[in-house]
């Protein structure tokens, strides 16, 4: 297949581009900077004045969009933010132009989303079927993004929205940050502890976008987290035993508020999200609990 990424020079692309290349597709990076074409991988330009990513993107089979500015670098200032919702926004608009264009039209458009879509939450459950959030700003932005990314719809494209978790990595994600101060022999919980995480191997993210890729009847809303979520407490004490480091010293909430500002979200609250889509439809998971993950990771 032809398959075209956007943001396919980020974390998750970086690692969807390795791959999808490794099972012989042919991949086109949408990128705004240039770069070197690999054997198997072609840099577009986009985004950019004058650039006309379209004439390249002809008989593209898929589109994949995992553009967006990084929610995780600085706080979250009324401008930040505003950066955060527009650089989503600007992209999937551009990418609807691109397959507009297009004779014929890409099969599929696999759009990034965020389990933030459903809001915070200590006892509630969370799977496809639930509606979203309005209450705070990733509920808010993931909703926007995923309503701009659904016109695709409207010009007989399959669209899917891959709400994903908290993406475990080795090098890269939220992991390295976390596993730190454990490996310094200062870890212990984050907050109350009572918070759930909602998180997936990187190995499944990839595995389950080719399973979309391949498994034409999914769309709409797919969660991307494993089966098997756990509290922070529970995440802590795991991360210790893999790492063989004492998980002692908390991280009391005021203070990470005081430090990230209402940034604090992203670890001191959280939702328990099930991947009821992909169990439903066959999807079997390589890493569906947290030990054998980290063990992994960390191996």
């Amino acid at each position: 297949m032809k398959i075209a990424i956007a943001g396919g020079t980020g974390f998750v692309g970086k690692a969807l581009v390795h791959e999808l290349t490794k099972n012989g597709h042919q991949v086109i990076v949408l990128t705004r900077n240039s770069n070197q074409d690999g054997p198997s991988v072609q840099y577009v330009q986009w985004l950019q004045a004058n650039s006309n990513p379209a004439p390249s993107l002809a008989g593209t089979d898929i589109i994949i969009n995992l553009a967006g500015e990084s929610i995780n670098s600085g706080r979250w200032t009324e401008q930040r933010k505003q950066t955060i919702l527009n650089s989503r926004l600007e992209a999937v608009h551009e990418l609807l132009k691109i397959m507009n264009e297009l004779n014929p039209r890409p099969k599929a458009l696999i759009n990034a989303s965020a389990v933030g879509y459903y809001g915070t939450s200590f006892k509630k459950t969370f799977s496809e079927e639930n509606k979203g959030s309005s209450d705070d700003f990733l509920s808010c932005t993931v909703m926007e993004w995923e309503n701009e990314a659904a016109k695709a719809t409207e010009i007989g494209i399959r669209t899917v929205f891959c709400r994903f978790g908290i993406v475990l990595d080795k090098a890269e994600g939220a992991l390295p940050k976390i596993a730190l101060p454990y490996k310094s022999f200062i870890g212990g919980p984050i907050g109350t502890g009572k918070q759930w995480m909602s998180w997936i191997h990187i190995d499944d993210v990839v595995k389950a976008i080719l399973f979309i890729i391949e498994n034409e009847k999914i769309q709409g809303p797919v969660n991307f987290t494993a089966p098997n979520p756990v509290t922070m407490n529970e995440f802590g004490k795991v991360l210790s035993e893999v790492l063989k480091r004492p998980n002692w010293l908390p991280v009391p909430s005021f203070a990470l508020k005081t430090l990230l500002g209402e940034m604090s979200t992203l670890v001191i609250d959280g939702q328990k999200v099930l991947p009821a889509k992909l169990l439903e439809s066959g999807y079997t998971f390589q890493y569906p609990d947290l030990k054998p993950a980290l063990k992994n990771i960390f191996s």
